[in-house]
């Protein structure tokens, strides 16, 4: 296949459940070997979205498209066996009777024994899980069962594996460290995967590229670092990171005045002078300085290990965020110099949602 040929394309579809649309004229374009994710709150038609891949939703309206064969539109669809796709579920699915050797081979019935040993110790020692091929799944941890389940998934060595919540039952620590493992084994192995997910942690660890989702339709596909400093929508930019909106007028095409100075960035926009805007401020833009004229009263404060997350209240009213080094231990009420280096300037029509 061309490299620049996408590998899956989701060509202008839309679902729906009893009459109801949760997706809606939805396109997006997969290459080999990329790791991606859908992410968005609950109800934004995600998972659906997995599904219809998966064949275990219908599309009723566009067309889905794998290594350049349709299988599926609103007049056909090819049944979810027949499309070599793997699938990781939230529950692991495995057979609690079956041995975790067993679980990996189900779905191999057309290899010999020799052959579904020799494909159970490849995908084992891929998961990390050498020697416990013998072990039921009872006997394993909640994180070993879900590789015992991605192990499974990517035994048949599908064109595309589906990845649907899968580290959700684990604690949040599990999550973020088998979410980048997870994402090493793929990339060691050059497979094309899809995530879902509402936790843009996990989201930011695991993939290339993301798809925030909301209400149906993707707001923006980007890297996750092109998500965080450059949103194109109010949501994406209140979805992802954090950070807090401050009032501001147009100067020019990339400066905005607000109440703690100039704010100069690399975007261009083409609004007219004194235009009101909204601009983002994130954690990382308010900086430290105690010598700095403009200051804001610490109002809360989160302590997070390497620093503290502080909100704080300028004198206006307005709040912004900012990420001390925890070295720093400011107490509600007092008060700290500040400073903004914004390198990306996130700005939106005062209007705009």
């Amino acid at each position: 296949m061309n490299s620049s040929t996408p590998l899956l394309q989701l060509q202008d579809i839309t679902c729906a459940y009893e009459g109801n649309v949760v997706v809606e004229h939805l396109t997006l374009a997969i290459h080999e070997g990329d790791v991606c994710c859908l992410l968005g709150p609950s109800g934004c038609g995600k998972t659906t979205v997995l599904r219809a891949i998966a064949g275990f939703h219908r599309v009723s309206d566009g067309d889905i498209v794998l290594q350049q064969r349709c299988i599926s539109s609103a007049q056909q669809s090819t049944p979810p066996e027949q499309r070599n796709i793997g699938m990781v579920f939230q529950d692991y699915a495995l057979f609690p009777h079956l041995t975790v050797c067993d679980n990996v081979t189900f779905g191999l019935s057309h290899l010999s024994a020799q052959q579904k040993e020799q494909v159970c110790e490849e995908m084992l020692a891929l998961v990390k899980l050498d020697h416990m091929g013998k072990r039921f799944p009872h006997e394993l941890s909640g994180g070993q069962q879900q590789r015992v389940a991605l192990a499974r998934a990517l035994a048949p060595n599908p064109s595309v594996l589906l990845m649907d919540e899968p580290f959700s039952s684990l604690d949040v620590d599990l999550r973020r460290s088998l979410a980048i493992e997870v994402r090493e084994i793929l990339k060691s192995r050059n497979i094309t995967a899809i995530m879902v997910t509402h936790d843009q942690e996990e989201a930011f660890a695991f993939a290339d590229k993301i798809a925030v989702m909301n209400e149906g339709k993707i707001q923006q596909w980007a890297s996750p670092f092109d998500l965080y400093h450059e949103p194109s929508t109010r949501f994406v930019a209140n979805f992802i990171g954090q950070g807090a909106f401050l009032p501001g007028h147009v100067i020019d095409s990339t400066t905005v005045a607000t109440e703690i100075g100039m704010i100069s960035g690399n975007r261009c926009y083409d609004w007219l002078p004194d235009s009101p805007v909204e601009v983002l401020l994130r954690p990382d833009d308010v900086i430290h300085n105690e010598s700095s004229v403009k200051t804001g009263e610490v109002v809360s404060r989160v302590f997070a290990g390497t620093s503290t997350l502080y909100t704080l209240k300028l004198p206006t009213g307005s709040e912004v965020v900012s990420a001390f080094p925890s070295h720093h231990d400011y107490q509600v009420g007092d008060r700290v110099g500040i400073d903004i280096e914004a390198d990306h300037l996130i700005a939106f029509r005062a209007t705009e949602q």
